[in-house]
């Protein structure tokens, strides 16, 4: 493996892994939803990687990459108005609130 690739690898490996500890151990929605959006730009930051070093003449992974990034900024928009929502039924952004709303 060319070795200037795993400098674009090894920030990517972190943002998915700093993501993924969140997302596990944060009990506020708005920090899971910031740690969702570092595992999707973990995910974009490769599908450009692979395509420049896989494929260099082709734009198939920046063209997913646009795609994704615009999906993952109107998947945050619908999840901050559910957010607000909530907050505004229950007066906080726990997820155990959240738990006990269903029963």
């Amino acid at each position: 493996m060319d070795l200037s690739i795993l400098w674009y690898l090894v920030p990517a490996v972190v943002m998915f892994c700093a993501g993924v500890y969140g997302f596990v151990t944060r009990k506020n929605m708005i920090a899971l939803l910031i740690s969702l959006e570092l595992i999707l730009n973990a995910a974009d930051l490769n599908f450009v990687v692979f395509n420049r070093f896989l494929f260099p003449g082709s734009m198939e992974g920046m063209v997913f990459t646009l795609f994704a990034i615009a999906i993952a900024a109107a998947e945050t928009a619908v999840a901050i108005a559910i957010i607000i929502n909530i907050y505004r039924a229950v007066g906080n952004t726990d997820i155990n609130s959240v738990k006990q709303m269903k029963y």
